[in-house]
């Protein structure tokens, strides 16, 4: 008897013992998943954001590709929406008022345009926290004096600073773009299959948002809520295009430049690879190869 308990005998039931184990949780576990991957695609149940949630569209903008470039008319257009529209929630607190220029705006127009903006200050005498015209150094200024205040205007949700958010969101252009056109009642296969998906008093349906509900009312309402200076018409989709093309400047002022850097080195890359070759093929030009016996 004992020489049938041997080390490598008990070695075989616990690793027996640790399959049966195995299996055991792939079938009451991982297993069942399988019978929704055919149906979803997916090793999860299937939920409604699953379901209905959309994918940004794909625009054309001027800067896509590798040789693109800013349309300043578009940028203008576009910091248009935002101050009559956005900037009503929204800060941009990583732009100065001064970065302007790089949409074409000079000097005067700047400093005219920081002057209608009321950002915080301090009085000289006191010392005690005030407000004062904008100067052309200063940052776009939050609508909000503090997050309560901010919670209490948007049914306790933060409007987010809209500096970078084509940076902080997958797709960014053209998920602002999306977003700003994309609300809608919502259909009645979705509240026919999940109708634990109603949205909720304060909440907006938006297939674009993540979980489909979003805290934002729709900020785009009717053609013509903005009046370009170059007679373009402003329809709802010109205008979310517009201002997504701006938040994509605000968040990548250097995003030409860049390109355009990528393109020099690149150049320069392939000229110093043809230089280093041929200053190889003289070198090597006078050592003569081994004959073979």
């Amino acid at each position: 008897m004992r020489q049938l308990i041997t080390p490598r005998v008990v070695a075989f039931l616990v690793g027996l013992l640790f399959a049966i184990a195995a299996l055991w949780g792939f079938l009451t576990g991982v297993g069942p998943a399988f019978s929704t991957l055919g149906k979803y695609g997916r090793f999860t149940e299937p939920t409604a954001e699953h379901e209905f949630h959309k994918y940004p569209a794909k625009l054309d903008f001027s800067f896509n590709g590798p040789l693109g470039r800013w349309d300043t008319r578009q940028l203008q257009r576009g910091l248009k929406v935002y101050d009559e529209v956005c900037s009503a929630c929204h800060s941009l607190k990583f732009v100065a008022f001064r970065d302007l220029a790089a949409l074409g705006l000079n000097e005067a127009q700047i400093k005219a345009y920081a002057a209608k903006k009321v950002v915080p200050g301090i009085d000289p005498v006191t010392g005690e926290t005030t407000t004062r015209p904008g100067l052309p150094t200063d940052r776009f200024p939050s609508p909000y004096p503090n997050d309560v205040a901010a919670r209490a205007a948007n049914n306790n949700a933060i409007p987010p600073d809209l500096s970078l958010m084509t940076k902080a969101r997958h797709d960014g252009t053209n998920y602002v773009a999306s977003l700003l056109t994309g609300y809608r009642p919502q259909s009645v296969r979705l509240l026919a299959e999940f109708p634990d998906a109603r949205t909720g008093p304060g909440l907006h349906y938006n297939p674009y948002f993540a979980n489909l509900n979003i805290a934002m009312a729709p900020p785009l309402t009717s053609e013509g809520q903005v009046t370009y200076d170059d007679d373009t018409r402003a329809s709802i989709p010109q205008m979310a295009k517009d201002v997504a093309a701006f938040l994509t400047w605000t968040a990548e002022p250097q995003l030409v430049k860049r390109r355009q850097t990528g393109w020099a080195v690149m150049v320069f890359l392939l000229f110093a690879t043809v230089l280093a070759y041929l200053s190889k093929q003289q070198i090597w030009s006078a050592v003569k190869p081994k004959q073979k016996a």
